[in-house]
């Protein structure tokens, strides 16, 4: 089965929406340029709102863009998170120091645009456990995510990607079934495709969007 993670979840009704829908992955975006950006206590506040991983709720996942060892130390003082997901430009050596200062799985981000951005994977896999593959900001573009564009998902086909992986960037209920297909992706990832203002989520897009990568949306 595809594995879905919404992202960006920042008040109640969405994060009801990814529970209902049984997602099994939620992310709270901690960096504050970003539309989705909320504070520790408020992932905590939703947080508490749908069973923990171990109870079969969702896996939380932490968005960092280049932090401080304080700052992601703050996060995880007042919410528990399952996982890191660094979105900036982080070396394969920071991403190893964060994983072992604070003991969590780390998911890195990486830019995709044209087949030698893959090269990168070989660098970072000895030290993460999973990767997003996202598509490269556009020129003038402030987030390093979330941007609503997609890329060549065949650039993925085929391709021995060396730990388990999501697929992002510009994904929709309309295209999400051809993406798993086009790129093999065992799961994908989304936030602006389920949003009916910038930064402001729709539970029925979400919920259609779960349904849509249910039903058609595998890989292979």
């Amino acid at each position: 089965m595809t594995l879905v993670k919404v992202c960006g979840i920042n008040d109640p009704a969405a994060m009801a929406a990814v529970r209902e829908a049984r997602a099994e992955m939620l992310g709270f975006v901690f960096f504050p340029p970003s539309p989705r950006a909320i504070s520790p206590e408020r992932a905590a506040e939703l947080s508490a709102l749908a069973p923990a991983a171990a109870e079969g709720g969702p896996l939380r996942v932490g968005l960092f863009v280049d932090p401080s060892e304080e700052a992601v130390a703050a996060v995880l003082a007042a919410v528990p998170l399952d996982m890191l997901q660094l979105h900036g430009a982080e070396t394969p050596e920071r991403c190893a120091a964060l994983r072992a200062r604070f003991g969590l799985p780390v998911m890195k981000a990486l830019g995709i645009a044209v087949p030698e951005d893959l090269a990168a994977l070989a660098g970072y896999a000895p030290v993460v456990d999973r990767f997003l593959l996202d598509a490269k900001p556009p020129a003038g573009a402030t987030l390093p995510g979330g941007n609503a564009v997609t890329f060549d998902w065949r650039l993925l086909a085929g391709r021995d990607i060396p730990r388990p992986w999501l697929l992002a960037g510009g994904l929709t209920q309309g295209n999400v079934a051809a993406a798993v297909r086009q790129a093999g992706a065992p799961g994908v990832d989304l936030s602006s495709g389920v949003e009916r203002a910038r930064g402001v989520k729709d539970p029925a897009l979400i919920a259609a969007f779960v349904q849509t990568v249910r039903e058609g949306g595998r890989a292979g």
